[in-house]
């Protein structure tokens, strides 16, 4: 029973990585949860919640590792010298300027792999002449925020320094991001300081896709007591309010910008959907175009795990505006 409840705390908490009862953890990493979350103040389920940043490495690895099968047809390419900057592209059969499509996984900052629920994603993605790629990115305690923001600007930046070579378009990229992924994605958009120190111009980027993130405003969530996963955002984000603010994409968001935006927030959490209202007005204050359509009849997890899938409702949203980013 306990590791059930870990796997439904751990879909809400960590991007929808599940630790289901049938997916169980290494023996060591389950005893180390176990340790660390004994006896730990505000109870078992509070910790389990926000343990990630505390755990070993080989322990997160294994977590972020759930549900990340080889992607079909998949090279792999690294973009940078550190282990963890690598990405996975999948180009589309007959098209030679494939217009690309970057994945950014979620995790709380500190777990995920680019593989988890790629599958479907990068199959869609080609049947509709898009090539896909799914990037990893250096992972908190080890790095910062700062350093992730930058990891996606260099994979995008990768895909266009090798884009003849790969048969790829490099002024047509469209960022999407789930969770964290989101809120990098987000980031990546508003701040023009990460694009700038790759390399890579702002209008290269057609579109960003936000999939359930609901930290465009840091202050709110790391600071809320009410907040289930607290100490994850205080983790990523220490407690300064300047740091705060400067990697809060709503707070970031005067011009320039990512022209288009697709915001998909799950229709039954508040926190998502306020904070992805608050980043569309103020895109749209600053000249951008943003869309905020809350996704009914599905979860935090289901919403990642399901795009890529035919009469999937947020997959339709997606098609509709990646035909306005060809």
């Amino acid at each position: 029973m306990r590791w059930t409840l870990i796997g439904a705390l751990c879909v809400i908490a960590l991007g929808g990585i599940a630790l289901g009862q049938r997916e169980r953890l290494p023996a060591e990493c389950r005893q180390e949860i176990v340790q660390l979350c004994r006896g730990a103040g505000g109870g078992f389920r509070q910790c389990v919640r926000t343990a990630l940043p505390k755990l070993s490495d080989p322990c997160r690895k294994a977590i972020g590792a759930r549900d990340a099968a080889p992607i079909a047809g998949a090279t792999e390419h690294a973009f940078g010298p550190d282990p963890k900057q690598r990405l996975d592209l999948v180009k589309p059969a007959g098209v030679s300027r494939a217009p690309v499509l970057l994945f950014v996984h979620g995790g709380g900052w500190s777990i995920g792999d680019k593989r988890h629920a790629a599958g479907d994603k990068s199959a869609w993605a080609n049947e509709n002449g898009w090539a896909f790629a799914t990037a990893n990115y250096r992972l908190v305690p080890q790095a910062t925020v700062e350093n992730q923001a930058a990891d996606v600007a260099s994979a995008i930046a990768w895909l266009r320094t090798n884009a003849r070579r790969e048969g790829l378009d490099p002024d047509r990229i469209v960022l999407m991001g789930h969770s964290a992924g989101a809120h990098l994605v987000a980031l990546v958009g508003t701040d023009p300081q990460y694009l700038n120190a790759a390399g890579v111009p702002m209008n290269a980027i057609k579109g960003a896709v936000l999939l359930d993130g609901a930290g465009y405003d840091i202050a709110p969530q790391a600071n809320s007591k009410l907040n289930p996963v607290k100490p994850m955002y205080e983790a990523a984000f220490g407690n300064d309010p300047k740091r705060q603010a400067e990697l809060s994409p709503t707070l970031q968001a005067a011009a320039p910008n990512v022209d288009r935006w697709l915001i998909l927030p799950v229709a039954s959490r508040i926190d998502s959907r306020n904070q992805s209202n608050g980043l569309a007005d103020a895109l749209n204050r600053a000249g951008a175009s943003a869309e905020v359509v809350a996704v009914p009849g599905e979860n935090h997890g289901s919403l990642n795990k399901g795009l890529g899938e035919t009469g999937d409702f947020a997959t339709e949203q997606v098609d509709k505006f990646l035909a306005g980013a060809r």
